[in-house]
């Protein structure tokens, strides 16, 4: 939290710093959704459920919250949605294709490179949310 104005900024730029984001991933059930995060794609359940309508679940620095309906009521915001993530090799993408596969989870497309120079694969939730696994090697040799 940025207390003092000068903390809140980067040097020399003195440009405001974000934290990383954290999506909110529409489900029918909060508790059956954040349960398939943790068996087939790896996180860490960290709090809530159905019944409060939304869920904190992580792995490593990537934090999600998984809301239900109800929850998101007032905002108007619906599922489908995609989501990247942004991993650190072309092995990390493959590693991590090869361990949701096993784990039987939902994959769309398997590892590519893609003309837009990112390495990339795409799975899906329970309730149809994208997860979008890439690398950016436009700066690689």
């Amino acid at each position: 939290m940025c207390l003092e104005p000068s903390s809140c900024y980067d040097e020399p730029n003195y440009r405001m710093t974000f934290p990383a984001p954290v999506p909110e991933i529409p489900a029918a059930n909060v508790d059956e959704s954040a349960a398939y995060y943790v068996e087939k794609l790896g996180f860490t359940f960290d709090w809530g459920d159905d019944l409060g309508g939304i869920a904190g679940i992580s792995r490593g620095n990537c934090r999600l919250f998984v809301t239900n309906r109800a929850f998101r009521e007032s905002y108007g915001n619906t599922n489908p949605i995609l989501f990247w993530l942004n991993l650190s090799s072309k092995a990390e993408v493959d590693e991590l294709f090869l361990e949701w596969k096993a784990a039987k989870a939902k994959i769309v497309s398997e590892p590519e490179d893609k003309p837009w120079k990112l390495r990339e694969f795409i799975a899906t939730d329970l309730d149809g949310n994208f997860i979008r696994v890439f690398y950016d090697f436009r700066r690689d040799a």
